[in-house]
């Protein structure tokens, strides 16, 4: 039992000492929803903020008893909806940031435990790229290295739903917490990236990451100095990480999930690095290309009905929360030139983009609304 280690954390809606070792306080989400402990803290941002709270979770389609402690899971994207309604209410543009702030590695769960103990900080980001899914199904984390720079991006498996951006700059926020738990209170980014438009009032974000902060980005990462990753974390237990390690594997074990729901959440990811060709995805999963295509077949898809879903999908975020020009978003996307992303936007949508672009920014939903 997990308990003979001791492994109790904080956490959960009251704050509370949680056994781990118990299934009843810890569980895997199903897919599109997010443990309610990775979000509690919105409830708290809102309360202090004077934020009609029942009202607007009422609107955003949530069930009325959200926050009593009787609920583990919601559903990701009607929380983006929430805080995105929430934002707008009250006039907080970095809402999302101010909910990361408030969310610490015991909201994690299991999943924080185990980045607690992990060797290093490295060995603790993959294992937070492998394991998201045990607290989080409506994004994923990803952890790429370029020579002397580590990128962690995290991408919503529907970031063109409302709140996206909201959302991926409070996952940003939670994980600078993380890694601050595990290097040190002082510790910061090289970069943040964010893919939205900058708000008036930017310093709420550089006070908190203390890094420069770029708006205006094709996906939410943080930009790490590649030896970080090599650092120690002290107090880490082996004998727990492994212990957890097996619990967590159990719960993933009993996630249902096809090979069509696992090349989606690959895709979020790889769509802007270029990284959408079959050819690579199958050498991936260790099988050629004839067989990975039969698979997808049979699920009733294709590679190229799916990585065109993921371009299409990124390409109303980037059009609707940023002011990217279209000709950055055609490059980011991996088209050969603006005219052919806007032939294929075009076929997707049955608008140009500029005009889908118009009829769908923030401020004009807000106008059709009123």
């Amino acid at each position: 039992m997990l308990s003979s280690v001791g492994l109790h954390t904080k956490g959960g809606p009251n704050g509370v000492a949680a056994d781990e070792s118990s299934d009843a306080a810890e569980q895997a989400p199903p897919t599109g929803f997010i443990h309610l402990d990775v979000v509690w803290a919105i409830r708290t941002v809102l309360v202090e903020l004077g934020a009609d709270l029942d009202g607007l979770i009422g609107e955003a389609g949530l069930d009325p008893r959200l926050f009593d402690g009787s609920s583990k899971f919601a559903p990701f994207t009607a929380l983006g909806r929430l805080i995105a309604l929430a934002a707008e209410r009250t006039r907080c543009a970095h809402l999302g940031l101010l909910v990361g702030q408030r969310t610490t590695l015991a909201s994690l769960g299991l999943l924080g435990l185990l980045l607690r103990h992990c060797a290093s900080v490295g060995d603790a980001l993959r294992a937070l790229e492998a394991h998201l899914c045990v607290r989080n199904r409506g994004a994923v984390v990803s952890l790429v290295v370029h020579d002397d720079i580590a990128v962690l991006s995290y991408a919503l498996h529907e970031p063109e739903a409302e709140g996206a951006a909201l959302q991926s700059e409070r996952a940003l926020a939670t994980v600078i917490n993380v890694l601050r738990a595990l290097c040190g209170v002082e510790w910061a980014p090289l970069e943040v990236l964010l893919p939205r438009s900058a708000p008036r009032d930017t310093s709420p974000y550089t006070g908190f990451f203390h890094a420069p902060v770029r708006f205006e980005q094709e996906t939410a990462a943080l930009v790490l100095p590649a030896e970080l990753l090599q650092q120690r974390i002290a107090g880490a237990d082996p004998a727990v990480r492994l212990k957890v390690e097996d619990r967590i594997g159990q719960f993933e074990a009993a996630q249902t999930s096809t090979l069509t729901d696992k090349l989606r959440e690959y895709l979020q990811t790889a769509v802007t690095r270029q990284r959408c060709k079959v050819e690579k995805v199958a050498r991936l999963r260790l099988v050629n290309r004839r067989t990975f295509s039969r698979q997808l077949r049979a699920e009733g898809t294709s590679f190229k009905q799916l990585s065109n879903e993921a371009q299409f999908r990124v390409a109303k975020h980037l059009l609707a929360d940023t002011s990217m020009a279209i000709a950055h978003i055609s490059v980011a996307l991996d088209f050969s030139e603006p005219a052919a992303f806007t032939h294929a936007f075009r076929r997707w949508s049955g608008m140009a983009p500029s005009a889908w672009r118009q009829a769908n920014r923030p401020e004009t939903k807000r106008d059709d609304h009123r």
